[in-house]
C-alpha cells in the first residue's frame, strides 16, 4: 500500500510539474495564425489569434538554443489582413536578419494557405522577450505574445524560487473595433488586459487574471508590455518589485514600488511574498482612455494561498519609490559605446521629427513601405542610401562603428514636434545604453541603462542612445505605438552592407515569399 500511495504521490507530483508548464511551447514549434470570435473582458469581437489563443501562446527556450517556428497562415478576415509575418521582439537575429519579421525590411508577408519556417539560434542572449505579427497594424487585432529565454546559469538565481509559466505577466491594450475600421489615432482602448483578461467601462464584471503566490516564496515575475499604444503604470498593492532584468538584459537589483512600462518593454522583478494571505490588487493604469480601476478596470489579482476567491478590497498607496529609468544599472559591461563624452562617438546622428496632421516625419521623410523588402534590395546589388528605397528612411552605417542617436521632442508656439508623446522608439537588432533618459538632462556614459525599447520623453526631452554596429543587415528603428508606426513614424538603419549577403544566408523558402505575396488580388493581402 505504501508503495501504491507513493505511486500515487509521483504521479500527482508530475501531474503539478504539467501543469505549471502547461501552454508553453518552443523552441521547436508549430504557430498557426487564425481568426477566431474572443471575448476577454466580456465584449466578443473577431481577433486575430496564434494557436487558437489570445495573448499567443508562451514560447520558452534556453540560452544557446536553435529556435524553429513554423508559422502557418490560416488566416481568413481581410479586414485584419490574411498576410502575416512575425518580429521575435529584442533577439538580435545575427546572421538570420531575414527571421527578424519586420514586413518590407526583413521579408514579404506569409500569404495566407502557406506557411514558413523561422529558423534562427539565440546564442548570446537570455531574459524576457515577446513576438507580434510585424504587418500593418495586425497585432493590435491580437497577434502577440510573449517570450522566454531562461539562463541555466542566471546570475540571480538565488534571488527567487519560483520562475516558470504561471510568472509571467502580460499586459495589452484592448479595441473592441478591429485596427483597420476605427480611427487612425485611435483616443483610447477600450480595456486593458492582464494576462489576457479584463473588464470595460460599462461593462460586466468579467473574469479578471488570477496570479497566485504562496506566503513565504519569492517569485520572479516576467512583466511584458504587448502594448499597442498606452504606456501603463503598474504596481502591486502593498508589495515592492526589485527589477533584475530591464528588456533582457541584467541589470544591478533596484527595488521600486511602481513601474511606468512602454509598449514593447520587459521588465523581471522579484516580488517576495511575505506578506498577510489575501487578495490584493494588481493594477495597469494607461496613460489614455479609462485611468481608474473602478470595478477591477485596468487590474488583476494577486492571491496568496488559501485566501478566499473573492476581489481584492485592498487599497492602492502613494508611489514613494517609482522606477527611474536612469537609477538602472547594468550588471555587466555597463559603459556606453564610444567616448565617455558628448559626441564621442564614429556618427552622431539627430532625429528631427515632425507631423503633418496625418503622417509623422524624421529628418523630413515619412516611411512608407517599399514594394521589395529592404533586405532583398541589398542582396540584390543596392549598397548606398542613394540605391535604397524608400528614398529618405534608409541610414547606411558603416560596420564596427560608435552610433549616438538623439531624439529631441520640442515645442514650437504651442506645437509638439511629434503629438501623441511619450513616443518609445525601438530599434531591431540590438540592445543600446540610453546615455540620456526622458525626464533627465544628465548624460551618462559610465553605466547608463541597456535596452532595446525607449521612451523619447516629452517636450524638452533629448532622449540620447549609443549603439555598436556589430550586426550586419537592415534594422527598423521605429516608434511602437502602432498606429505611430502605420502612419510613417520609422526608419531604417541598413548596417554593414557590404557584409549584409555573406553573413546572412537567405532559405529558398524566404526567396519564395515576394512571388507568393505579390501574385496575391488585393481581397488577399
Amino acid at each position: 500500500m505504501g508503495r501504491f500511495q507513493s505511486l500515487l504521490h509521483s504521479v500527482a507530483l508530475c501531474l503539478s510539474l504539467f501543469h505549471v508548464v502547461h501552454g508553453a511551447i518552443g523552441p521547436v514549434t508549430d504557430l498557426t495564425i487564425s481568426n477566431a470570435d474572443i471575448t476577454p473582458d466580456g465584449y466578443t469581437r473577431a481577433a486575430v489569434v496564434a494557436n487558437g489563443v489570445f495573448p499567443g501562446p508562451l514560447i520558452t527556450g534556453n540560452k544557446g538554443d536553435n529556435f524553429q517556428i513554423n508559422v502557418i497562415d490560416n488566416l481568413s478576415n481581410e479586414t485584419m489582413l490574411k498576410s502575416t509575418t512575425i518580429h521575435w521582439h529584442g533577439l538580435f537575429q545575427h546572421g538570420t536578419n531575414w527571421a527578424d519579421g519586420a514586413a518590407f525590411v526583413n521579408q514579404c508577408p506569409i500569404a495566407t494557405g502557406n506557411s514558413f519556417l523561422y529558423d534562427f539560434s539565440v546564442p548570446d542572449q537570455a531574459g524576457t522577450f515577446w513576438y507580434h505579427s510585424h504587418l500593418s497594424t495586425q497585432y493590435c487585432d491580437g497577434l502577440r505574445g510573449p517570450l522566454v529565454v531562461y539562463d541555466p546559469s542566471d546570475p540571480y538565481a538565488d534571488l527567487y524560487d519560483v520562475d516558470d509559466d504561471t510568472t509571467v505577466i502580460t499586459l495589452s491594450d484592448w479595441y473592441h473595433t478591429a485596427a483597420k475600421l476605427g480611427p487612425a489615432f485611435p483616443p483610447g482602448a477600450d480595456s486593458v488586459l492582464i494576462n489576457g483578461l479584463g473588464r470595460y467601462s460599462g461593462g460586466n464584471a468579467s473574469e479578471l487574471a488570477v496570479i497566485t503566490v504562496e506566503q513565504g516564496k519569492r517569485y520572479r515575475f516576467r512583466l511584458v508590455s504587448l502594448s499597442c499604444d498606452p504606456n501603463f503604470t503598474f504596481s502591486i498593492d502593498g508589495h515592492n518589485m526589485t527589477i533584475i532584468e530591464v528588456d533582457g538584459v541584467n541589470h544591478e537589483p533596484l527595488t521600486v514600488d511602481q513601474i511606468q512600462i512602454f509598449a514593447a518593454q520587459r521588465y523581471s522583478f522579484v516580488l517576495n511574498a511575505t506578506e498577510a494571505v489575501d487578495n490584493y490588487w494588481i493594477r495597469a493604469i494607461p496613460n489614455t482612455g479609462t485611468t481608474d480601476t473602478t470595478g477591477g478596470l485596468n487590474s488583476a489579482i494577486l492571491r496568496y494561498s488559501g485566501a478566499d476567491e473573492v476581489d481584492p478590497t485592498t487599497n492602492a498607496t502613494t508611489s514613494v519609490i517609482p522606477l527611474v529609468e536612469s537609477d538602472l544599472v547594468p550588471l555587466n559591461n555597463p559603459a556606453a559605446p564610444g567616448d565617455p563624452v558628448a559626441g564621442g562617438v564614429d556618427l552622431a546622428l539627430n532625429l528631427n521629427f515632425s507631423f503633418n496632421g496625418t503622417n509623422f516625419f524624421i529628418n523630413g521623410d515619412t516611411f512608407v513601405p517599399p514594394t521589395v523588402p529592404v533586405l532583398l534590395q541589398i542582396l540584390s546589388g543596392a549598397q548606398s542610401a542613394t540605391q535604397l528605397l524608400p528614398n529618405g528612411s534608409v541610414y547606411v552605417l558603416p560596420s564596427n562603428s560608435t552610433i549616438e542617436v538623439s531624439f529631441p521632442i520640442i515645442t514650437t508656439d504651442g506645437v509638439t514636434n511629434a503629438p501623441g508623446a511619450p513616443h518609445p522608439f525601438h530599434l531591431h537588432g540590438h540592445t543600446f545604453s540610453v546615455v540620456r533618459s526622458a525626464g533627465s538632462s544628465d548624460y551618462n556614459y559610465v553605466n547608463p541603462p541597456q535596452r532595446d525599447t525607449v521612451s523619447t520623453g516629452n517636450p524638452g526631452d533629448n532622449v540620447t542612445i549609443r549603439f555598436t554596429t556589430d550586426n550586419p543587415g537592415p534594422w527598423f528603428l521605429h516608434c511602437h505605438i502602432d498606429f505611430h508606426l502605420e502612419a510613417g513614424f520609422a526608419i531604417v538603419f541598413a548596417e554593414d552592407t557590404p557584409d549584409v549577403a555573406s553573413v546572412n544566408t537567405v532559405t529558398t523558402a524566404w526567396s519564395d515569399l515576394c512571388p507568393t505575396y505579390d501574385a496575391l488580388g488585393s481581397s488577399d493581402l
